[in-house]
């Protein structure tokens, strides 16, 4: 007698749902790669009957000169504070609001579903919401702000902007955080605590001694989200802050520009096969950064 296993009671439905998967990685997420890489070697610049050439690195060599090292530079810099700070700010929230959730009270669902709502707004929506809140004539912000006598252009502000993007970054992407952390809490025995307040733990004691070690997975999974999605983020900063603004021009959004134009009037792309080549520096440095962190964050659960 023949006996099937769940899911797949047979080879061929196994083999037949990861052929498909494997079909469906390839053509949306292999072969677009590999033009990507194949872009970057070329003068691609996305108008009808303009010949492509191959240029080899020229691309990489036009990024790394002295003539773009004043922007490029900015760009990476403005990069690295938004992951590095919205990163950092987004886990201590996350896991201040989780804990407080993680509590039995009365509406806890319902105040999880607010937590999480600015993640499904959308970017658009998060960006016009902000654009009406920080208006300079007349916005709820401006209001406080002239009840102190003082005043701002917020956005246009290059001394604020770019923190400013970061908050609404926090904002919008904390519900994800939240979610994870509120799972690793759920899987925490309760009989540890009770432990601890048996030996005369404080709750300082067992927040520090038993909720953090054992939310360190949670914490590994909501670094590298975090730092993935700020240093690939570039609708929201487009949408806030324009495509041209050097205070809060990232590395994402140089791609875009770029590749796509600069403000939402342009109609000539400048060039596609140079903005492949930034792509592809950033996916280096995406990478890299993923890497390393993960590598510490991995030992740092086994020291925990």
């Amino acid at each position: 007698m023949t006996t099937y296993r769940y899911p797949f009671p047979r080879r061929g439905t196994m083999r037949l749902s990861f052929g498909l998967a494997l079909l469906v990685l390839t053509v949306f997420g292999l072969v677009p790669a590999i033009a990507v890489v194949v872009v970057s070697f070329t003068d691609l610049r996305g108008l009808p009957y303009l010949p492509v050439h191959w240029v080899g690195l020229d691309n990489y060599r036009s990024f790394f000169s002295s003539t773009k090292a004043a922007d490029n530079i900015n760009a990476l810099k403005n990069t690295a504070i938004f992951a590095l700070v919205s990163t950092v700010a987004q886990i201590l929230i996350a896991l201040g609001i989780a804990v407080f959730l993680n509590r039995p009270m009365r509406g806890r669902n319902f105040l999880r579903a607010i937590v999480f709502m600015p993640t499904v707004l959308g970017v658009t929506v998060t960006g016009l919401v902000f654009s009406l809140i920080f208006n300079v004539s007349g916005g709820p912000a401006a209001s406080v702000l002239s009840w102190f006598g003082a005043n701002s252009a917020f956005f246009g502000d290059p001394r604020v902007a770019l923190w400013l993007v970061i908050a609404v970054q926090v904002w919008m992407q904390i519900g994800i955080s939240v979610i994870i952390f509120l799972a690793g809490l759920q899987a925490i025995p309760a009989d540890l605590y009770e432990v601890a307040s048996i030996d005369g733990a404080s709750s300082w004691q067992q927040f520090r001694n038993v909720t953090v070690p054992l939310l360190a997975p949670s914490v590994t999974a909501n670094v590298l989200l975090g730092i993935v999605n700020a240093l690939q983020s570039y609708q929201l900063t487009y949408v806030l802050t324009g495509a041209t603004n050097k205070a809060t021009q990232v590395l994402s959004l140089l791609v875009f520009v770029q590749g796509f134009g600069g403000n939402s009037g342009t109609t000539v792309s400048q060039s596609q096969g140079y903005a492949a080549a930034i792509s592809m520096v950033q996916f280096v440095i995406v990478a890299v950064v993923t890497s390393l962190t993960l590598v510490f964050l991995r030992r740092r659960e086994n020291i925990l």
